[in-house]
């Protein structure tokens, strides 16, 4: 029998208890203190849970010594924490140019431009910066109101584009949502995005409910008549991977009525599905793409918007003009990082483990009771927690029971829509971490699902 909910609750309160007398360690509780007094309090960031005093490579470490692995990072660390070859790179340009002011050129910015156009494919090759990914999306909406003269866009229910006023508005996550009075950006609507746990359609398999998502796409792109762009991240960081033929459905449905399709690749470009771009995946070019995290090397914020050519149309307007819009610093620290996932065949190693992972995964898990699905593209994977295999019947407490057992044997990762464990590891990490990391999931795993038997 599967856990029941009480139970669940009850090894959950222990299990959370027990890391957060971990997680308040005698050096960690005063900084953990000083920190909620001295910031604003918001959801999924102050309070913080614990402290970092250091990060390196694939391991973070708090102030009381203790140690994980971080298959999280808010995916930023594709190269790892504290890369050798980009903190020599920083710290070369910090001593030749540290800034430049707006209209100023410098050559680190202009080799990063270039760069990002010769790894994009298509005619994706104008660019410009911004020092986050939710400015980047909302640049990337303003191109788009220039280039169609329309103002409506749409985007999916579940989505994270940022916490801007405009990204939240085209994102679909109800935290960056539902505490803003007032309304939102006019114009921004929604539909389902494709294998939507929610979906009624789902029994039908996630092929079919997918592509009726795709038909719903070019429904209301018919009936609005005036919608500037789609946006939508090309593999939902959940993670979600969308059904063979989605994107060029979608895709089509974005010629037929004359919006641009937006690709969000901040969590997933850059090698992390294993491919430079997700979207390549899907054998699908949009009108723009958006970058960032990563971007930065997990060291230094910069964000990217890389558009097609025929789309350098706001050269009368200010459509990000950011103070640090060509900063040499970030620039060449994303310069760097490009040219360290290339050299090391970043890319290429995120398919190749990724592929294993999941495989390993899918095979030693096969008959667990609570494991409902395992999905994912390179090293970006997840195992989706039950209650109820046959019914698929969310197992939120059994996951954070999960999680926080997993923390105390030295694994951090995140926990998406309540139920899914998503790991997402450094594109470095060696197979033997690897092989080390899984075998915790794979153990706690079997082990919780074994308490709900006895």
């Amino acid at each position: 029998m599967p856990l029941t909910h009480t139970e669940g609750e009850s090894n959950t309160s222990a299990a959370r208890a027990d890391w957060s007398s971990r997680a308040t360690g005698p050096k960690s509780a005063p900084l953990l203190k000083r920190d909620s007094d001295a910031f604003l309090h918001q959801s999924l960031s102050t309070p913080c849970a614990a402290t970092i005093a250091k990060a390196e490579g694939i391991w973070i470490e708090d102030l009381d010594g203790n140690r994980f692995m971080d298959f999280h990072g808010n995916s930023v660390h594709h190269i790892g924490y504290g890369h050798p070859r980009l903190v020599a790179a920083i710290k070369d340009q910090l001593d030749t140019l540290p800034f430049a002011p707006r209209r100023f050129t410098n050559g680190p910015a202009v080799e990063l431009a270039e760069k990002l156009a010769k790894i994009s494919p298509g005619d994706l090759g104008k660019v410009l910066f911004t020092t986050g990914g939710s400015d980047a999306n909302e640049v990337a909406l303003k191109i788009a109101r220039a280039a169609t003269g329309r103002f409506k866009t749409l985007s999916f229910w579940d989505a994270f584009h940022g916490a801007g006023f405009g990204a939240a508005s085209v994102g679909g996550e109800a935290t960056f949502r539902s505490h803003i009075a007032g309304p939102l950006l006019p114009g921004a609507e929604h539909v389902a995005p494709f294998a939507c746990y929610r979906c009624p359609y789902g029994h039908a398999g996630p092929d079919v409910c997918g592509l009726a998502c795709a038909n719903m796409v070019d429904f209301v792109l018919e009936r609005e008549g005036d919608i500037a762009a789609v946006i939508a991240e090309p593999m939902r960081a959940v993670p979600y991977v969308p059904p063979p033929g989605f994107w060029a459905q979608v895709r089509a449905a974005c010629d037929r009525h004359g919006a641009l399709l937006i690709m969000d690749e901040i969590p997933t470009g850059l090698g992390k599905t294993g491919k430079m771009f997700a979207f390549e995946h899907d054998g699908v070019v949009p009108d723009i793409v958006t970058l960032g995290k990563a971007l930065g090397g997990g060291i230094l914020p910069i964000a990217a918007v890389v558009a097609q050519h025929d789309l350098d149309v706001c050269g009368d307007y200010a459509i990000g003009h950011y103070t640090h819009e060509k900063n040499p610093v970030t620039a060449r620290a994303a310069l760097t990082t490009i040219e360290i996932i290339e050299d090391e065949g970043l890319v290429e190693r995120s398919a190749e483990l990724g592929a294993y992972a999941i495989n390993r995964l899918c095979e030693t898990l096969a008959d667990c009771a609570i494991v409902g699905d395992i999905r994912g593209r390179g090293l970006m994977f997840g195992i989706e927690i039950v209650q109820d295999r046959d019914a698929k019947i969310p197992g939120n407490d059994l996951a954070e029971m999960i999680y926080y057992r997993c923390l105390d044997a030295g694994l951090s990762f995140k926990i998406s829509q309540g139920c899914v464990l998503t790991l997402s590891p450094p594109l470095t990490i060696g197979r033997d971490d690897l092989d080390l990391a899984l075998g915790i999931i794979e153990n706690t795993i079997a082990a919780v699902a074994a308490s709900g038997q006895s």
